[in-house]
């Protein structure tokens, strides 16, 4: 199959890379010239352009680009393509995203690989970078089945665990374990920036060890993407912070009391839920 990747940062090239080694042929495009070049030779791309009309003969092309450039690429997009091509997307929002673009695409399916390391760019892109990571499709009444059908079958090939979900429920559940967490990782490292004795604050940046890296790794990262994540998803992420804020009033109400079997309790409780979400 000829497919298409516009926008060869991480998951784009890690797309490229696995998607040749299942086989198709893959057209690239970048804003920059010197991004199809390392595209091609890296192997995340059979052929790469700034074009756009390269991808008029793909049969399907996966929008790689941040999230809040999205909507305006499709828009450009769709003027260089026959009205039978699939497109689908890669952004962490799904309903803002699938509204707009459905309603200028007929054969549009959202997609969201929750997959990614901390580092970014083509040289980021690596193989397998899917596997075994749940991705998120996002249909509605009116995809066209046939195009969820080969979007489906193409995330499965990248050995990818597929979920199906109204695209609101999508941005419900990643505004907790996805832009909940990013949030809360930048205040924890700006809270600890907030130490007014320098030689404290120098002191606990030599200690830092495991648990700092593992709880501000998110926090770390770019921030666009973050402000992105705000924006596009503001309503549930407020609704997320907001039950975020009760729980953290609560710890902060039983440590001023003193209450060490309540504080206990939670993090009996805490403990116990994690192994839900995550595997250890």
């Amino acid at each position: 199959m000829k497919i298409g990747i516009l926008g060869l940062g991480l998951i784009g090239g890690s797309l490229g890379l696995d998607l040749r080694s299942q086989g198709h042929y893959v057209f690239g495009v970048s804003r920059r010239k010197s991004t199809c070049t390392k595209a091609v030779a890296n192997g995340c791309a059979d052929e790469a352009s700034v074009d756009l009309n390269l991808l008029a003969s793909a049969e399907v092309v996966f929008i790689c680009t941040p999230i809040g450039l999205i909507i305006p690429t499709v828009r450009q997009l769709i003027a260089h393509l026959p009205s039978n091509v699939i497109i689908t997307d890669v952004g962490s929002v799904k309903l803002p995203i699938v509204q707009a673009v459905s309603s200028m695409w007929d054969n549009f399916v959202g997609g969201h690989p929750m997959a990614g390391t901390a580092d970014s760019g083509i040289e980021a892109a690596r193989r397998n970078l899917f596997v075994a990571r749940p991705y998120v499709l996002t249909p509605t009444d009116a995809t066209q089945k046939a195009a969820i059908t080969i979007v489906e079958e193409i995330v499965r090939q990248l050995g990818a665990t597929v979920y199906h979900c109204p695209p609101e429920d999508h941005d419900r559940a990643v505004s907790w374990i996805s832009h909940l967490p990013v949030m809360v990782s930048a205040c924890l490292i700006a809270a600890c920036m907030g130490e007014t004795d320098a030689q404290v604050l120098q002191l606990a940046q030599k200690l830092a060890s495991s648990g700092f890296r593992d709880t501000s790794r998110v926090g770390g990262g770019n921030p666009q993407l973050g402000v992105m994540m705000a924006q596009y998803n503001r309503q549930a992420l407020l609704e997320s912070l907001q039950k975020y804020r009760h729980n953290l009033d609560e710890l902060i109400g039983w440590i001023e009391r003193e209450n060490w079997s309540a504080l206990e309790e939670k993090l009996r409780a805490t403990q116990q839920a994690r192994s839900a979400f995550v595997d250890e």
